[in-house]
């Protein structure tokens, strides 16, 4: 009993210990969790094949060791030679026509009723010699048709069609009559026109009005009774296909297949491609399908492995936020998994995947460093299951590296035009190049790649929609959205502009301050003036207790306790980030109304209170900003363009020491105030933003430099 009690409670222990554990490090293991479920996805992905373990080349010596055949192997014949065949076979194949006997029967008895139809009209309206004929000169006539008629039926009268359309007179066709193909000249058979030939011959000794009889009872009666059949030609058509051998060959185990050094030519590049199929289907067998997963499973683990290192030593905001992890490993697996139909698929190519939106994309909402790096890590992990994966590596390598550079920003319409265009122009003169090394000519090009880039290209004008929906999924905000919220005539800033003008010019300057500022330490510049324009649109409910709106000696906060005051002023931020978010506005510029004043106090209120309360006990927390502090580059350099904006409008004398001190001072102060500590910002950012914020605001109000004497 002890010793059971000794147990649950040595299991209890270790329980507590595991719940600790998932409850301190819940965060990482997520992260590690969301990294395994791509790898798990991406390896489900990957089709159940071995790997050629050798890398060749079209006309380029084998760079290996003599290579001897382990097993007996068919040689394929390229997909070129069986081309040939197949239109040798299709240009040779014979073509049938089924003659249909209850067609003729039904034009010879039409042409009954028609002639007799022509008689009575003809006795109707003439009055000459026709209309004196007799019964025996009718039937004379009659007998001239229908001998006319018998004879063109009695050769068959032929459809007009493409396979025997411009084919010569002793072209041979089989005509199934009676089930029984029957070869055929098209001498032997009537066409439309030699029918008619045949008509006017036996009609040229009548006069016209007897020609007029019998040509329109005849015309009207033909009917094709040889027509083409279909079904019986794709029959036989495909019997000779079966009949083409996909090999032309054999190589016996133990026989060499090549030699080191050898020229793969034609004839050698084939073997090897015969020898890869067979090795791969080989060793795709069930029995060895374990294996290749465990192999699939650890190099696709290394690559997303080599992509949370790259975020977590140089891009460590990403590896914080599971969102961005799940966007970037989203995209590798969408990208794999097109990748993957476009192979198995007959009608697509894998050329036609748009790869090049991938960076793009990515570049819209991060640096050049990381699109660069998941794209490189999405296009091995797609040449591992593609073919020619050297040649197919190159190519996407090139065309997203010179279109990642050539598009730094993604801003205008007019860019995805010229990336579309840069990415086709990329492709095609890479594909060339490689297959001048390995053909040695251009004759050899297999020009419909050449399609395939181009429907590539052409589809990655569609970034710009997948932008909008990836910005709708997970929140993110990118350079287009982020001009169309500057524009100083969207709805909000012509609000603010309206209703607190003062607190506009304010945002504005802020903006073009901490715009400069920001592209002296690196950053997003156009993010910090976006979110400096909107970063005091909380003053509009009050615009009037903020000294920039004010244009009378009248002051309201003369009238109210410096508590109320300073709570006025402090709820402008709280108002702000509520009318954001009533407004749409993104996360990422809320961030910026939230955290431009960190966790300062109304300096003002507060001494104002302590010199009229000198004896009572202060809660300073009443006057204190509720935060949090900035935790971006982007988001200090707004607190302290704000803050030094704010202050320079209250100096006396505008001269190069009073500013110098003015930027000095603010900076320093905040900086004693902790307010930087979240924010990746250097006391070397620090000096060259000083710097910034001195000769701006020196050029702002006109201060001269002072010469020496």
């Amino acid at each position: 009993m002890v010793r059971l009690f000794i147990t649950l409670a040595s299991y209890s222990q270790n329980m507590l210990k595991l719940i600790e554990f998932l409850r301190n490090y819940h965060h990482q293991i997520f992260k590690v969790f969301l990294f395994l479920v791509a790898v798990i996805t991406i390896v489900f992905i990957f089709p159940r094949e071995g790997k050629f373990k050798y890398e060749f080349q079209k006309g380029k010596p084998w760079p290996h060791e003599d290579l001897i055949a382990d097993f007996d192997f068919p040689i394929y014949k390229s997909e070129e030679k069986l081309r040939l065949e197949k239109e040798s076979i299709e240009a040779s194949q014979p073509v049938y026509f089924f003659e249909n006997r209850k067609l003729s029967t039904e034009a010879k008895e039409e042409f009954d009723l028609l002639f007799d139809r022509e008689w009575s009209k003809l006795l109707g309206e003439e009055s000459g010699s026709l209309a004196q004929l007799n019964i025996k000169e009718k039937e004379q006539y009659f007998r001239k048709g229908k001998k006319i008629i018998d004879s063109i039926y009695s050769k068959g009268l032929i459809e007009l069609h493409p396979s025997i359309e411009g084919k010569p007179k002793d072209f041979e066709i089989l005509v199934l009559r009676n089930n029984v193909a029957v070869p055929t000249k098209l001498s032997e058979v009537y066409s439309i026109s030699s029918a008619f030939e045949l008509i006017r011959d036996e009609l040229s000794e009548l006069n016209a009005v007897e020609k007029e009889l019998l040509l329109n009872a005849i015309e009207e009666c033909l009917k094709r009774n040889l027509s083409y059949d279909q079904e019986t030609n794709e029959h036989f058509l495909e019997l000779e296909l079966q009949k083409i051998s996909p090999s032309s060959g054999m190589i016996q185990e133990g026989e060499r297949v090549i030699a080191k050094g050898d020229i793969l030519n034609d004839d050698r590049y084939q073997i090897l491609l015969s020898l890869k199929k067979e090795f791969e289907s080989e060793v795709g067998s069930a029995s060895k399908t374990e294996w290749i997963l465990i192999g699939q499973a650890l190099l696709v683990s290394l690559m997303i492995l080599s992509l949370a290192l790259f975020l977590l030593n140089f891009r460590r905001d990403i590896i914080r936020s599971d969102l961005k992890i799940s966007f970037l490993l989203l995209l590798i697996i969408l990208y794999v998994l097109a990748s993957k139909y476009a192979i198995d698929s007959e009608i697509l190519h894998l050329y036609i995947v748009p790869f090049c939106m991938l960076p793009l994309i990515i570049r819209t909402f991060f640096d050049l460093r990381v699109a660069l790096y998941t794209y490189l890590v999405a296009i091995l992990i797609v040449g591992f299951i593609a073919p020619n994966p050297y040649e197919f590596i190159i190519i996407q390598m090139m065309a997203g590296i010179l279109t990642l550079y050539s598009v730094m920003a993604l801003q205008k319409r007019s860019q995805l035009f010229i990336s579309a265009l840069i990415i086709f122009a990329v492709y095609t003169a890479v594909y060339v190049a490689i297959g001048l090394i390995q053909e040695g000519t251009v004759l050899e090009t297999d020009w419909k790649f050449l399609g395939w880039f181009l429907l590539s290209a052409l589809l990655t004008l569609f970034t710009y929609p997948l932008v909008y929906v990836f910005e709708k999924i997970f929140g993110f905000v990118s350079d287009v959205t982020l001009m169309e919220l500057s524009d100083t005539n969207s709805k909000l800033l012509r609000k603010l502009n309206m209703k607190a003008p003062g607190t506009f010019q304010h945002s504005l300057q802020v903006a073009n301050l901490a715009e400069e500022a920001i592209r002296a330490v690196g950053g997003n510049a156009l993010l910090v003036r976006t979110g400096a324009l909107y970063h005091d649109i909380g003053k509009m409910g009050m615009p009037s207790f903020f000294i920039e709106n004010q244009n009378s000696d009248h002051n309201p906060h003369d009238e109210l306790d410096p508590e109320e005051s300073a709570a006025i002023i402090i709820d402008h931020v709280i108002r702000g980030i509520e009318m954001g978010r009533r407004y749409k506005l993104p996360d990422m510029i809320i961030d910026f109304i939230r955290t431009h004043h960190g966790t300062t106090k109304t300096q003002f209120f507060l001494k104002k209170y302590k010199e009229e309360h000198p004896e009572e006990e202060l809660d300073e927390s009443k006057f204190r900003y509720p935060g949090p502090i900035p935790y971006s580059k982007e988001t200090a350099v707004l607190m302290m363009a704000d803050s030094v904006e704010a202050a320079s409008r209250s100096l006396k004398t505008y001269d190069g020491e009073g500013i110098e001190k003015l930027v000095n001072g603010i900076i320093d102060h905040q900086v004693s105030e902790d307010q930087f500590v979240m924010s990746n910002i250097t006391f070397s950012d620090l000096t060259l933003i000083k710097k910034m914020f001195k000769k701006k605001l020196m050029s702002i109000y006109h201060v001269r430099v002072e010469y020496p004497e």
